[in-house]
C-alpha cells in the first residue's frame, strides 16, 4: 500500500511536469468515454421517459384503437409501421362494452379538441388543452386519481350534463394556488359553460404528452359539442397484470365479431398494450448503443497509441533517473510499477473527466423531457474499466522497457 501511494505521488509529479502532453492524452481518452457515457445516458433517459409516458396510461390496461400497428423483426431491432385503419364508431364502442364479458373495466373515450382554451373570469389557459369526452370508467382505466371532487355520475353520463373534471395544470392556471376552490365553479370551454366537479391529481408531463393539460367532459356531452362521428378509443383495465394477455385476446375476438371481419383476414384495428409499445420503441435503440460502443473503442485505440508514445518518451527523458534508482537498489518490479501506475492514472483521469461530461450531456435530454437526473452506473463502470485496461495496455511495454535498462548505461545517458 505504501509503495502504491508513493508511485501515485511520483506519477502525479511526472504528469505535472508534462502538462501539455498529458493533458492532450487525457482529453482524447475523455472524448471517447464522453461519447460512450453521454450517448448511453441519453438512451437511458429516453427509456425512462418512454416508460413513464406509457405507464401513465395504466400498467394493467390496454387499448383498442383505429390505428393498425405492424411489427417486423429484423437483425438488430424491429421496424414499426402504423397505418390508419377503420375508425371505431360510437356504436361499435358501445356494442363492445355491452358484449365484452371478461372480468375487467371497459372505458370509452374520444378526443374532442386538442387546442382548446379554457377560461374562468379573466384567467385563461394557452390554446394547448386537450378536451376529452369519456365515461365514468375513464379515471380507473387510465390509473388517474382525483385530487379533489368526484367522478361523473351515471345520470351525468347518460343525460350529457354540462360538468367537467380539470387536469392539475389547468386548475392551477385558472385558480392559482387555491385549486380546491375550483369545485362547483363554472369554466368556459369554447362557448360552453361547464361546472367543475373534480380535479385530477398531477401525473406530470412526458415526452409524448402532458396529462395535466386535460379537461374531461361526459362522453355524451362531448358528442353533442364536437359531433358524434369522431374516432373512439376503447380502454380495458384488468384487476391483475397477469390477466392482461388473456383479456386482450378475448377483446380482439369480440371486436372482430362486431366488425364482421372474415375468418383469416387481417385486423383493421389494433389491440395496443403499453408494455409492448415500450418494448418496440426501446428495441430500436440497439443500433445507437452499438454505434456508441464502436466510437468509444476507436477513440480508445487511438488513446492507447498516444499514451504508449507518451510513456516511451517519458522513459527516454527519465533514463538517468531510472539509472540512479536502480543503482540505489530499486528492483525491476518497482520500476515497472512506477511507470504502469503513471499510465493507468493518466487513463483514469481521462475516464473520470469523460464520465462527468458524458453524464451531464446525456441528462440534457432529461431536462427536455422533464425526467429526473439519471446516472447509468453500469455504463460508468464499463467506462472506468475500459480506461483501466487502456492504461495497463499502454503502460506495460514502456514499463518493461524502463525496468530492463542497465543502470550503468542509464547513468551514462545524456
Amino acid at each position: 500500500m505504501r509503495n502504491l501511494l508513493f508511485n501515485i505521488t511520483l506519477a502525479l509529479r511526472a504528469i505535472s511536469n508534462n502538462r501539455l502532453r498529458s493533458g492532450i492524452t487525457i482529453a482524447v481518452i475523455g472524448l471517447g468515454i464522453t461519447a460512450l457515457v453521454g450517448i448511453l445516458t441519453g438512451i437511458q433517459v429516453m427509456k425512462v421517459a418512454i416508460s413513464s409516458s406509457f405507464s401513465s396510461m395504466g400498467v394493467n390496461s390496454f387499448q383498442l384503437t383505429s390505428d393498425v400497428i405492424k411489427k417486423k423483426k429484423h437483425k438488430g431491432g424491429m421496424n414499426i409501421s402504423i397505418t390508419e385503419g377503420k375508425s371505431i364508431t360510437y356504436t361499435e364502442a358501445k356494442l363492445f362494452k355491452e358484449r365484452y364479458t371478461f372480468p375487467a373495466t371497459v372505458g370509452l373515450s374520444m378526443t374532442g379538441n386538442q387546442v382548446a382554451t379554457i377560461m374562468y373570469g379573466s384567467e385563461k389557459t394557452n390554446p394547448n388543452i386537450t378536451v376529452t369526452g369519456a365515461d365514468e370508467a375513464y379515471l380507473t382505466v387510465n390509473d388517474t386519481k382525483l385530487f379533489s371532487g368526484r367522478n361523473f355520475s351515471s345520470t351525468e353520463i347518460q343525460s350529457g350534463g354540462y360538468v367537467c373534471i380539470l387536469g392539475d395544470g389547468v386548475a392551477k392556471k385558472l385558480f392559482k394556488k387555491n385549486i380546491v376552490n375550483a369545485i362547483d365553479k363554472e369554466v368556459a370551454i369554447g362557448g360552453i359553460k361547464c361546472k367543475v366537479i373534480g380535479i385530477m391529481a398531477s401525473k406530470g408531463s412526458s415526452m409524448f404528452m402532458n396529462s395535466d393539460n386535460n379537461v374531461i367532459l361526459p362522453l355524451n356531452t362531448a358528442r353533442q359539442i364536437y359531433g358524434g362521428e369522431n374516432a373512439y378509443l376503447i380502454s380495458v383495465s384488468v384487476p391483475q397484470i397477469g390477466m392482461k394477455a388473456f383479456a386482450a385476446e378475448e377483446a380482439e375476438g369480440v371486436f372482430r365479431v362486431i366488425r364482421r371481419l372474415p375468418l383469416g383476414s387481417e385486423n383493421d384495428f389494433s389491440v395496443s398494450q403499453n408494455s409492448d409499445l415500450v418494448n418496440m420503441v426501446l428495441e430500436n435503440t440497439t443500433y445507437i448503443q452499438v454505434a456508441a460502443i464502436v466510437i468509444c473503442i476507436i477513440t480508445l485505440l487511438n488513446s492507447i497509441i498516444g499514451l504508449m508514445n507518451i510513456m516511451l518518451e517519458s522513459v527516454s527523458e527519465r533514463t538517468r533517473e531510472i539509472g540512479v534508482s536502480k543503482a540505489l537498489g530499486a528492483r525491476s518490479s518497482y520500476i515497472r510499477g512506477q511507470f504502469l501506475t503513471e499510465a493507468v492514472l493518466i487513463s483514469l483521469m481521462g475516464g473520470a473527466a469523460g464520465v462527468i461530461v458524458g453524464v451531464l450531456m446525456g441528462n440534457i435530454v432529461g431536462i427536455i423531457f422533464n425526467v429526473g437526473f439519471v446516472v447509468p452506473w453500469a455504463w460508468i463502470g464499463l467506462g472506468v474499466s475500459l480506461c483501466a485496461i487502456v492504461g495497463v495496455i499502454s503502460g506495460i511495454y514502456p514499463a518493461i522497457k524502463a525496468s530492463k535498462l542497465d543502470p550503468i548505461e542509464a547513468l551514462r545517458y545524456e
